[in-house]
């Protein structure tokens, strides 16, 4: 509601071309305690004091010399922001009444005055204009608080949608709920903070990354102020906030301050670690509010989490390097090294046994061929998986028998590899292949006791099927699966390639793994 308080504080400018008029009018409106009063006597001058101004009403006079009330609405209809033009017009013609009201003004006074007429009228018409500006003001910050959560919804879809920071799409979609004059976004490394980003200079944007050294963990608590944004009215002040600041913001990053009276910092903190931060200036002095703040706070949490989601990547990255790399080494010496191991205990007792029993020195031969060849295939698989352009870019084919000869030479079984025809997968199906397999071959070393293995990879109309079978003890899947780890590595690696896999195996009877993709279209290998 607006309150009596409101309406006389309304501004009012009243027009006239008699100083007389102006005069008792004016006399009237102060006397009812109205006390934001503006005359004239030029109507060539009103649209320039209303533009300055933005009267809430404006008391004018029709007949005038050189200009009369009529010229004076047209020209406030070219400049009135919200189309309502605020004009209670003052004349003695009945015939000019209704000619007012059709050019826009809201009511009209006819001369001579009356007081109580005078006084309803204009009360009347401040208050409608009032509640007018106050539904206009509603509207226009429904609209910016519509703005602002589409716009907060757009950077958590960005934010939430990539493991990778993306500082300036952030700076620039802030900057949409935020005027500020330069942005910038900091991490902490160590005891300095690194800019990620600046927005709004151009020639901090091509420079190389500013580093502002906090010194002390001090410091650095007072950046993290318990997690609340600092809203510094005035940077050139002397208050100790301000002082605080240009002390860390020095040499290049004190161009962050040239022409600037404002600073808010949001700071970046997920439980109490800083991490990095926001940091906003604005060339008027006390711009920032608590709203801007909260707002602020808002993108600063959720840029947080992506920020520590992307270092845990990057841990989860190294250590998954590590892990492959200590599988790798694993691998070499189990199988590479074991095997030349052993073929050359062969080659050393080959010329004795050749001496004594030529039919088991030939015998051993074969197994020393066959440990060699073990041994080379073990190699080649090793490098292929160093490189994982060859796993991606090589027939499935050629992978699965390389596979094959691998396992027959570290196990000393038989394994028949049949592949239909040669396709070259999309990457993710096929490393997901090739890793099942070379883990279902594993399992049988370790735990099957088979006598022989079989690889079939074949086609059936739009799917590809790849199985691994062995005449091994087998074991009861109902209740070994639930908690064999192997097996469940190979179910999740198919999961996440959109792979369908069942495990087929009874105790005596040996176990077969499948796993099948639906496709429509392959790139057949020439």
């Amino acid at each position: 509601m607006i309150s009596s308080s409101d309406i006389l504080h309304g501004k009012i400018l009243i027009v006239d071309d008699r100083e007389v008029n102006i005069q008792l009018l004016e006399r009237m409106l102060r006397g009812a305690g109205y006390d934001s009063i503006t005359t004239t006597m030029d109507p060539g001058g009103v649209c320039a004091l209303h533009l300055k101004n933005r009267y809430d009403l404006i008391l004018l006079d029709l007949q005038m010399q050189g200009m009369d009330g009529f010229q004076v609405m047209e020209g406030l209809k070219e400049i009135e922001l919200d189309s309502y033009l605020p004009v209670l017009v003052i004349t003695a013609q009945p015939g000019h009444k209704l000619r007012a009201l059709e050019a826009g003004a809201k009511d009209f006074i006819s001369k001579p005055f009356e007081l109580a007429e005078v006084l309803l009228r204009v009360h009347n018409m401040l208050e409608v204009r009032l509640l007018h500006k106050k539904l206009h003001t509603s509207k226009d910050m429904l609209e910016q608080r519509v703005h602002e959560q589409v716009t907060l919804l757009a950077i958590s879809h960005t934010l939430a949608s990539t493991l990778e920071l993306q500082p300036v799409l952030i700076l620039d979609q802030l900057h949409e709920i935020i005027e500020y004059t330069y942005g910038g976004l900091f991490a902490l490394a160590g005891s300095e903070l690194v800019t990620l980003a600046v927005r709004g200079m151009e020639n901090l944007v091509q420079s190389s990354p500013i580093h502002m050294q906090l010194d002390t963990p001090e410091n650095i608590a007072v950046l993290l102020n318990k997690h609340i944004p600092i809203r510094i009215a005035d940077v050139w002040s002397d208050e100790p906030q301000a002082q605080f600041l240009r002390t860390i913001l020095v040499d290049e990053a004190a161009k962050l301050f040239e022409g600037m009276r404002s600073w808010m910092w949001v700071p970046l903190a997920v439980q109490g670690r800083l991490i990095g931060g926001v940091g906003l200036t604005h060339e008027k002095q006390n711009y920032f509010t608590s709203h801007h703040a909260d707002l602020a706070l808002s993108v600063a949490n959720q840029a947080s989490i992506t920020m520590i989601n992307t270092e845990l990547n990057g841990q989860a990255q190294e250590l998954a390097v590590f892990e492959e790399r200590q599988r790798l080494a694993h691998n070499l010496h189990d199988a590479v090294n074991q095997s030349l191991f052993s073929a050359g205990l062969i080659a050393d007792v080959l010329p004795l046994l050749w001496d004594q029993d030529q039919e088991d020195a030939r015998r051993s031969l074969d197994e020393l061929r066959l440990l060699m060849r073990g041994a080379q295939a073990e190699m080649r698989a090793l490098l292929a998986e160093l490189r994982p352009s060859t796993l991606t870019e090589s027939d499935l084919g050629k992978l699965l028998r390389l596979l094959g000869t691998a396992f027959a030479g570290r196990t000393n079984l038989p394994v028949a590899v049949t592949v239909s025809r040669e396709f070259i997968l999309p990457a993710d199906v096929q490393i997901a292949f090739y890793r099942i397999c070379q883990e279902a071959l594993n399992n049988i070393a370790k735990h099957a006791k088979a006598s022989q293995v079989e690889i079939n990879l074949k086609q059936n109309d739009a799917v590809i099927e790849l199985s691994v079978r062995d005449d091994g003890r087998g074991f009861d899947t109902e209740q070994t699966l639930s908690g064999h780890y192997g097996l469940g590595m190979m179910r999740e690696r198919a999961e996440s390639a959109r792979l369908l896999m069942t495990v087929t195996s009874e105790p005596g009877q040996g176990t077969e793994i499948a796993i099948r993709w639906p496709t429509n279209t392959i790139k057949e290998s020439v």
